[in-house]
């Protein structure tokens, strides 16, 4: 039996959660043919906080400052982890830890790397398309986690092609998913909503990129009409003060409700009528596939990131910022009956079983370290 295959998976910062999708790859890697270590770059676990699954895991706390400008320190650390633990496979999630795995495998020369690209963008700047031609290696692959993300990579002249450059769609576990989801009344008495509401809800951190100012805007041109309608957003984050103005300038208060952040937000879904993803810019988003679990009818702006899934799986789709076109999808679904509503959310569940289930995600991972790992698939 040949020696195991040793993994590394490098994250910029620690967020093992059970969605985490860096802990579906390892899970995806057979015991008996792969050993696994994790490594964050920022952060470690609280005192009695989630830890990877990984038998190994190294946390380097390096500071923010670490890992800007020529990031001597972090790198000479990152490049002895390597050099003694002679990985064969180095999987690097997002655009700083593959930049670094980029530079140090002129000397590392480890005989797989993965970079996983999750947002569009990265690349936008010359220089670093620049370097990344100067970089990349025949060793390498690079995953784009949805259709959007593949193009972008192929497309924006950092030497990433056809060849080296794949596409894997981001998952959720939707069993695990769905057992954690409370029936419909239960889940609006733990939030605060009443049972009689027609919930328009969505998931994610309170920042400007979620959009969700678009959709407390345009709420607010149809609440009138359909004084049942409620907005729920669970969530937390740096703009929640600009939401409170909004929600207290069109006197949206008990019709729009912030409900802070929320562990394993996913098990409220059920509590929403309607999953509205009203983001500037997007990966692939898990909540929006969080959504579809719950059999919810979904609304999504138009972004490149969205707009295959939405069409797909028989979403409403508006122009990304335009408040006028967001209220009309509000009033279009909000006219529809509810046995129109039961079929939309069904339609968006298949849709997910067949485009983002967890078992299909780790078999292609797994397929993707062995064709690049010889010897892997032995007995």
């Amino acid at each position: 039996m040949s020696r195991k295959i040793k993994v590394l998976q490098l994250q910029n910062r620690y967020n093992v959660n059970a969605s985490d999708l860096a802990e579906q790859v390892i899970q995806g890697l057979p015991v008996d043919r792969f050993e696994v270590t994790t490594a964050f770059l920022r952060d470690r676990p609280q005192p009695g906080g989630p830890e990877s699954r990984a038998p190994r895991s190294v946390y380097f706390d390096f500071r923010q400052s670490d890992l800007k400008g020529l990031r001597l320190r972090a790198l000479w650390r990152l490049y002895k982890l390597c050099r003694e633990e002679r990985f064969d496979v180095v999987i690097a999630h997002r655009f700083k830890p593959m930049n670094m795995l980029m530079l140090l495998n002129r000397w590392l020369r480890i005989p797989l790397c993965i970079g996983v690209q999750h947002g569009i963008g990265d690349f936008d700047r010359a220089y670093r398309r620049w370097e990344a031609r100067r970089l990349l290696t025949s060793n390498w692959r690079v995953v784009g986690v949805s259709r959007a993300v593949r193009d972008y990579l192929v497309n924006c002249g950092a030497g990433f092609d056809t060849r080296n450059t794949v596409q894997i769609n981001n998952a959720i576990d939707i069993s695990r998913a769905e057992s954690l989801q409370h029936p419909r009344g239960q889940a609006r008495a733990m939030l605060g909503l009443t049972p009689e509401a027609f919930v328009f809800g969505t998931i994610g951190r309170l920042v400007p990129v979620k959009g969700h100012i678009y959709l407390i805007e345009a709420f607010a041109r149809v609440q009138a009409r359909y004084p049942q309608a409620l907005v729920a957003i669970i969530g937390e984050g740096r703009a929640r003060a600009d939401l409170e103005a909004a929600i207290a300038r069109h006197g949206l208060q008990g019709r729009v409700h912030l409900l802070g952040a929320k562990e394993d937000a996913l098990q409220y879904v059920r509590a929403y009528d309607v999953f509205v993803m009203p983001s500037l810019s997007e990966g692939l988003p898990l909540a929006l596939l969080e959504g579809m679990s719950g059999h919810l009818p979904v609304i999504g702006s138009d972004i490149d990131s969205l707009r295959p899934i939405l069409e797909d799986c028989g979403g409403h789709l508006f122009r990304s910022g335009d408040v006028d076109d967001l209220a009309a999808r509000l009033e279009q679904v909000l006219e529809l009956s509810p046995q129109a509503l039961r079929e939309e959310g069904e339609r968006a569940y298949a849709y997910l079983c067949e485009a983002h289930g967890i078992i299909d995600f780790r078999r292609q991972y797994l397929e993707l370290i062995s064709e690049g790992t010889p010897g892997s698939t032995d007995a």
